[in-house]
Parts: structure tokens; C-alpha cells; sequence
């Protein structure tokens, strides 16, 4: 009312109702999404640096060692140290399974990392995981269902900087037959 009021006057104001505030911050959010969603090459989502693939559920039998192969890939222009960086000072992919989930890892085969070299130090070759890898596994599961939130540790790089190491749930539902 007050705008209007002094619209009406011909002078104008710094003070907002409520609901004009509102009204404001609305539009300008709306119109945010509408040049995000007309604009593919911006996405306003961050991909997956590492994302788990499959298997999301097995079934095994209780207390014999069993075989389970884990999927997973790396996002597109992005790479992970593999098991085995060829320098102490990088951070080694590495999966767990918590003591508490009912099932235990009893072995875990890392595939080979692939050596690259990056543009800033082409003498220095990396040992990292690009694309899809598989993770060749060995699990011993009770009787009964259980859901693993394993845990995979990296870090992710590009060709010119790296995240912070991150740890990722691996959610995989176990049944023990």
C-alpha cells in the first residue's frame, strides 16, 4: 500500500511490505531456474565424483566365503589414485565394510591403476582409476538380511587440481542364506 501510495504521489521509497519482499525474492529465484533449466551446460547439480553401480543386492550363502564383484565409476574428466599411487603422499582408493553390518570383507582385490601423466608434470606418472573399475571382493555374510554401508575413500582429481578426499556409502543388501 505504501508503494502504491507513494507511487501515486510521484516519489518513491526504499521501504518493502512483507509481501512485496516475497514477491521479489520469488520472482528472482524463479527466474534463476528458468535460465538454469534453459541452460544445459550449467547445471546447477554437481555429477558424482565416484558413483557405485551394482550389485544392490545379493544373495549368499551364510558364513562361506563368497565372491562379489563391485562396480563403480569415475565421473567423466576426472580420475582417482588407485589402491597402489606410486607416491606415499597420495591418497589410496580404499573399501571397507563396518564391523557392525553383519557381513565381513576377507579380501579385497584392487584392479591395476592406469599410469597417466598430466600436463604440468609430464615426468611424473600417476597410478589412478578412470572410467568404470571393478573391485573383486570376498565376503562372509550371517544368516539373515543385512544392509552394508560399506564405505569407499578417494580422492578425485582433474587434469589441474583435486578434491578433498571424500568417503562414499557403497549400500549393497546382503542376504545370508
Amino acid at each position: 500500500m505504501r508503494l502504491a501510495a507513494a507511487r501515486k504521489e510521484g516519489t518513491e521509497t526504499m521501504s518493502r511490505t512483507p509481501v512485496e519482499l516475497r514477491f521479489a525474492v520469488s520472482s528472482a529465484f524463479a527466474l534463476a531456474l528458468s535460465v538454469a533449466a534453459q541452460s544445459p551446460a550449467r547445471s546447477i547439480v554437481k555429477p558424482a565424483e565416484v558413483e557405485f553401480l551394482y550389485p544392490e543386492q545379493v544373495t549368499v550363502p551364510a558364513g562361506q566365503p563368497t565372491k562379489l564383484a563391485l562396480h563403480f565409476r569415475v565421473g567423466e574428466g576426472l580420475h582417482i589414485n588407485s589402491h597402489t599411487p606410486h607416491e606415499d603422499f597420495l591418497i589410496p582408493t580404499a573399501f571397507s565394510i563396518p564391523d557392525s553390518s553383519g557381513v565381513r570383507l576377507e579380501t579385497a582385490n584392487y584392479p591395476p591403476g592406469t599410469d597417466i601423466t598430466l600436463p604440468f608434470d609430464p615426468n611424473e606418472k600417476l597410478s589412478v582409476y578412470v572410467g568404470e573399475f571393478v573391485l573383486d571382493t570376498r565376503i562372509v555374510a550371517g544368516k539373515g538380511d543385512h544392509l552394508v554401508e560399506a564405505k569407499l575413500h578417494y580422492q578425485a582429481c582433474n587434469n589441474t587440481s583435486c578434491m578433498p578426499p571424500r568417503t562414499v556409502t557403497v549400500a549393497i543388501d546382503v542376504v545370508g542364506k
